[in-house]
């Protein structure tokens, strides 16, 4: 197994964004509650532990790789104003996270690390498909869907 310099940075990098994530879903999660959107709350909720599972696949990783985990440098949240507003920050970050998980895939890849490839394909289609909800939900919202 390699320790890559660029590859430690992915992880790194992804383990923020995921501890971000779940920041962002718990703060939501809150404001939902506060307004009586019960189902809301829930689904942010359960957003929220999806992503703290992945924060715990990337400390494995890190953890296999010999490297203490360190997720130090959260982005504040965006919990938004209205459901809508929640919903399109939603969108960015998910997008975001798909970005920074081909990215990492693609190099990993090229690096012929196998199991860190395999891990970032496995985080990308998970927040692929957060995303399609996420947009799904939005058009509902908005009277598209």
């Amino acid at each position: 197994m390699r320790n890559h310099p660029r590859i430690i940075g992915f992880l790194g990098q992804a383990l923020n964004h995921e501890y971000g994530a779940v920041q962002q879903y718990l703060t939501q999660a809150s404001l939902c509650t506060l307004w009586g959107l019960r189902d809301w709350a829930e689904t942010f909720l359960q957003e929220s532990r999806e992503e703290l599972g992945h924060a715990d696949l990337l400390n494995q990783r890190l953890l296999v790789m010999g490297i203490a985990p360190s997720g130090g440098q959260l982005r504040p949240p965006r919990p938004g104003r209205d459901l809508r507003d929640m919903l399109l920050h939603d969108v960015d970050l998910e997008a975001a996270a798909v970005d920074l998980y081909s990215e990492a895939e693609a190099f990993a890849t090229r690096l012929r690390d196998p199991e860190a490839a395999a891990l970032f394909a496995r985080l990308r289609r998970d927040e692929e498909g957060h995303l399609q909800h996420l947009q799904e939900s939005l058009a509902h919202l908005e009277g598209r869907g």
